[in-house]
């Protein structure tokens, strides 16, 4: 059994395509820029703020973005983005329930996240029981961001386990190559931002339905 399981949060723990695509268009709108329709930004978000401003300038533009530019449109989502982190996010159905199974089994929880780290605390607060999470580690100085395995492994090193005894749960090719990067198994979920087409080629050892899938992957060591 799985000692430990490590979630990633968007798309993952919770439902934030509608939070962030709201958040961007409204910084592009006082930019000047049109919207980019919500469901385009599932293949835009998770490589951390300054890359999705550059991937949603280029959308819009054609064109590789100006630092000027990238800078302006990160200052206004930032600030919009930082006054109301839980804006339109939502739970997926039954993950509520399956991390308190977790708990009951003994299994360690951790968050990892490429989204700053206030924000993402703010999400886990709104959505989830006090407690559900051991550890939460968003985007802050000194900890690389995600596909960089160094908050993966910062996580095992406080729960004093080997990578092996960890299960690493993501959405994206970027969270596949986190995981793997530090050892550790990984599961990919279908219920996210992306496809499974993507999860499997970037070396997902297990493929997810549904939250209660965690449950029965969780028992299991490969």
């Amino acid at each position: 059994m799985y000692r430990a399981c490590i979630f990633d949060l968007d798309g993952t723990l919770a439902n934030t395509l509608y939070s962030i695509a709201s958040f961007s268009n409204e910084a592009l709108k006082q930019c000047g820029y049109p919207a980019i329709p919500d469901e385009k930004y599932r293949r835009i978000v998770g490589d951390g703020v300054d890359m999705q401003i550059r991937r949603m300038l280029t959308a819009v533009t054609g064109r590789p973005p100006a630092e000027r530019e990238s800078a302006k449109l990160k200052e206004i989502y930032c600030r919009l983005y930082g006054n109301r982190p839980a804006y339109l996010v939502r739970e997926y159905p039954r993950m509520r329930r399956t991390l308190a199974a977790l708990k009951e089994k003994g299994i360690a929880t951790a968050v990892l996240t490429n989204k700053p780290d206030a924000w993402a605390r703010e999400i886990i607060d709104s959505l989830f029981p006090r407690g559900s999470f051991e550890l939460c580690l968003g985007q802050r100085p000194g900890i690389p961001r995600k596909p960089s395995p160094a908050g993966a492994l910062m996580i095992a090193e406080k729960f004093d386990l080997e990578p092996k005894e960890i299960l690493y749960l993501g959405d994206t090719n970027t969270d596949m190559k986190t995981g793997n990067g530090a050892g550790m198994d990984t599961a990919g979920v279908l219920w996210g931002f992306r496809d499974r087409r993507e999860l499997e080629e970037n070396g997902a050892v297990y493929i997810l339905k549904t939250p209660d899938d965690i449950l029965s992957v969780a028992n299991t060591k490969r």
